[in-house]
């Protein structure tokens, strides 16, 4: 699926760019899996520590007031990469895979947020997922770009009408 990404991309001359915590880089990994991804990956950052998000644009004051854990922080992670990477496209995910976060302990130790930025249409595409107990970190790494990958393909043959 990530291949009909990159050709839709390619083919409307448009950009992504993403900035990923929780999934470690996987998001852009798997977009340079396919051949022709350098036409159409702008930029990527994998921004683990708050102090890396906030250089990235997400305000401090957000993740103060909602948690690093959140969707308004996927939100700004999504824009400001876009921005950044002068994108069409940006995608933030930030969360906690089954496991517990000594420095920033609000929030569920099973939830991802997502979001996908359009800044042609400036809109968010926001979505929660919650990673399973019984399967590796890795595999739920997959979960997570798989219905990303779902979600962008939707909105990308969306635009297509």
């Amino acid at each position: 699926m990530m291949k009909n990404i990159v050709n839709l991309l390619e083919k409307k001359n448009q950009h992504i760019a993403t900035m990923e915590s929780c999934t470690g880089g996987l998001v852009a990994s798997t977009i340079t899996d396919v051949e022709g991804a350098g036409e159409v990956l702008s930029f990527s950052a994998v921004t683990y520590s708050n102090d890396y998000k906030i250089k990235m644009g997400v305000k401090k004051e957000t993740i103060e007031k909602y948690s690093v854990y959140s969707e308004e922080v996927a939100k700004e992670m999504s824009k400001s990469i876009s921005v950044f990477a002068n994108s069409d496209f940006g995608i933030g995910v930030t969360g906690k895979i089954n496991r517990k976060d000594k420095n920033n302990q609000e929030g569920k130790d099973n939830e991802i947020f997502f979001s996908i930025y359009e800044r042609e249409k400036d809109i968010y595409h926001t979505f929660k997922i919650e990673s399973e107990k019984d399967k590796t970190r890795h595999k739920n790494k997959e979960e997570v770009v798989k219905r990303i990958t779902e979600e962008l393909t939707r909105i990308l043959m969306k635009s297509e009408k």
